[in-house]
Protein backbone atom coordinates (compact mmCIF):
# COMPACT_ATOMS: atom_id res chain seq x y z
CA UNK A 1 0.00 0.00 0.00
CA UNK A 2 1.17 3.67 -0.63
CA UNK A 3 3.47 4.66 2.09
CA UNK A 4 4.63 8.78 2.84
CA UNK A 5 6.36 9.61 5.49
CA UNK A 6 7.17 13.53 6.22
CA UNK A 7 10.30 14.67 8.43
CA UNK A 8 11.86 17.94 8.57
CA UNK A 9 9.67 20.38 10.48
CA UNK A 10 10.34 21.95 13.83
CA UNK A 11 10.43 25.59 15.35
CA UNK A 12 12.31 28.34 13.45
CA UNK A 13 12.50 32.08 13.17
CA UNK A 14 10.73 34.16 10.87
CA UNK A 15 13.33 34.41 7.90
CA UNK A 16 14.40 30.93 8.24
CA UNK A 17 14.96 27.82 6.56
CA UNK A 18 13.76 24.73 6.41
CA UNK A 19 14.03 21.31 4.25
CA UNK A 20 10.90 18.69 4.52
CA UNK A 21 11.74 15.06 3.08
CA UNK A 22 9.12 12.61 2.27
CA UNK A 23 9.82 8.79 1.77
CA UNK A 24 7.68 7.18 -0.40
CA UNK A 25 6.91 3.96 -1.02
CA UNK A 26 4.57 1.33 -2.33
CA UNK A 27 4.43 2.67 -5.25
CA UNK A 28 5.87 3.82 -8.76
CA UNK A 29 6.91 6.77 -7.39
CA UNK A 30 9.14 7.77 -10.20
CA UNK A 31 5.80 7.75 -12.45
CA UNK A 32 3.92 9.66 -10.23
CA UNK A 33 3.48 13.38 -9.89
CA UNK A 34 3.48 14.47 -6.20
CA UNK A 35 2.22 17.25 -4.38
CA UNK A 36 2.86 19.51 -0.84
CA UNK A 37 -0.29 20.40 0.94
CA UNK A 38 -0.68 22.04 4.65
CA UNK A 39 -2.89 22.67 6.98
CA UNK A 40 -2.59 25.77 9.36
CA UNK A 41 -3.92 25.86 13.06
CA UNK A 42 -8.04 26.27 12.98
CA UNK A 43 -8.01 26.07 8.43
CA UNK A 44 -8.53 23.45 5.89
CA UNK A 45 -6.11 21.86 3.62
CA UNK A 46 -4.23 23.97 1.25
CA UNK A 47 -2.23 23.04 -1.90
CA UNK A 48 0.94 24.23 -1.70
CA UNK A 49 3.24 23.06 -4.65
CA UNK A 50 2.89 20.42 -7.40
CA UNK A 51 5.94 18.47 -8.79
CA UNK A 52 5.65 16.34 -12.57
CA UNK A 53 7.24 12.71 -12.16
CA UNK A 54 10.81 13.70 -13.92
CA UNK A 55 10.32 17.06 -12.16
CA UNK A 56 10.39 19.13 -15.50
CA UNK A 57 7.44 21.40 -14.08
CA UNK A 58 6.99 22.68 -10.83
CA UNK A 59 3.51 24.75 -9.96
CA UNK A 60 3.08 27.08 -6.49
CA UNK A 61 0.48 28.58 -5.18
CA UNK A 62 1.00 32.21 -5.19
CA UNK A 63 1.88 32.74 -1.51
CA UNK A 64 5.00 30.56 -1.79
CA UNK A 65 6.26 31.83 -4.80
CA UNK A 66 10.17 32.88 -5.21
CA UNK A 67 10.65 31.70 -1.45
CA UNK A 68 9.69 27.55 -1.77
CA UNK A 69 11.29 24.89 -4.12
CA UNK A 70 9.93 21.39 -4.53
CA UNK A 71 12.09 18.88 -6.06
CA UNK A 72 12.51 14.84 -6.02
CA UNK A 73 14.95 12.24 -6.51
CA UNK A 74 13.23 9.20 -8.17
CA UNK A 75 16.50 7.41 -7.10
CA UNK A 76 15.99 7.60 -3.52
CA UNK A 77 11.77 7.43 -3.99
CA UNK A 78 11.83 11.27 -2.05
CA UNK A 79 10.45 14.20 -2.55
CA UNK A 80 11.91 17.41 -0.94
CA UNK A 81 10.55 20.93 -0.26
CA UNK A 82 12.50 23.80 0.53
CA UNK A 83 11.58 26.22 2.53
CA UNK A 84 13.23 29.70 2.59
CA UNK A 85 12.29 33.29 4.23
CA UNK A 86 9.55 31.72 6.25
CA UNK A 87 7.02 33.59 6.98
CA UNK A 88 4.19 32.92 10.26
CA UNK A 89 1.48 32.02 8.43
CA UNK A 90 3.32 29.12 6.92
CA UNK A 91 3.27 27.54 9.83
CA UNK A 92 1.13 24.45 9.94
CA UNK A 93 1.25 20.54 9.38
CA UNK A 94 2.83 20.31 6.08
CA UNK A 95 2.01 16.49 4.30
CA UNK A 96 2.69 15.08 0.84
CA UNK A 97 0.12 13.75 -1.08
CA UNK A 98 0.02 11.30 -4.10
CA UNK A 99 -3.33 11.78 -5.91
CA UNK A 100 -6.00 13.87 -4.43
CA UNK A 101 -6.61 12.03 -1.18
CA UNK A 102 -3.23 10.08 -0.04
CA UNK A 103 -1.14 11.65 2.12
CA UNK A 104 1.39 11.05 4.93
CA UNK A 105 0.88 11.74 8.59
CA UNK A 106 2.56 15.33 8.22
CA UNK A 107 5.62 17.51 9.65
CA UNK A 108 4.87 20.04 11.88
CA UNK A 109 6.54 23.58 10.99
CA UNK A 110 6.04 26.82 13.28
CA UNK A 111 7.53 29.92 12.45
CA UNK A 112 7.67 32.30 15.27
CA UNK A 113 10.30 34.65 17.38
Amino acid sequence: QVQLVESGGGLVQPGGSLRLSCAASGFTFSTSSMSWVRQAPGKGLEWVSDITPFGSRTTYTDSVKGRFTISRDNAKNTLYLQMNNLKPEDTGVYYCQKGPSERGQGTQVTVSS
